[in-house]
């Protein structure tokens, strides 16, 4: 069982950063890649960024391509998404998860079957 638990959201100025972080427990190592999601209300759930957990490859959504970057820590077991130049359209709540294979498409929900409670980032124009 993995458990992942998110932190750092919070309400900041447009123009401005911010910096998740996911902490994972259990089999983490079971875990292929790690992801951030989020959702806006009334709105799906979208993919913002994954990264493989043994290689540190990489993978963006194009909307925050270049202002967001997702990165992994081993020894903490942990996953973070360092955000800048943030916009109001990048409010929402963003979620971690965990899980998918080598064959599986990264930027796909359904992909991962384990999921953090969500943590709020609020931007203001």
């Amino acid at each position: 069982q993995v458990r992942l638990v998110e932190s750092g959201g919070g309400l900041v100025q447009a123009g401005g950063s911010l910096r998740l972080s996911c902490a994972a427990s259990g089999r983490t190592f079971s875990s292929y890649a790690m992801a951030w999601f989020r959702q806006a209300p009334g709105k799906e759930r979208d993919f913002v960024a994954a990264i493989v957990w043994s290689v540190g490859a990489t993978y963006y959504a194009d909307s925050v391509k270049g202002r967001f970057t997702i990165s992994r820590d081993g020894a903490q077991n942990a996953v973070y998404l360092q955000m800048a130049s943030l916009k109001a359209e990048d409010t929402a709540v963003y979620y971690c998860a965990a899980g998918g294979t080598y064959y599986t498409n990264l930027r796909h929900s359904g992909t991962y079957n384990h999921w953090g409670q969500g943590t709020q980032v609020t931007v203001s124009s």
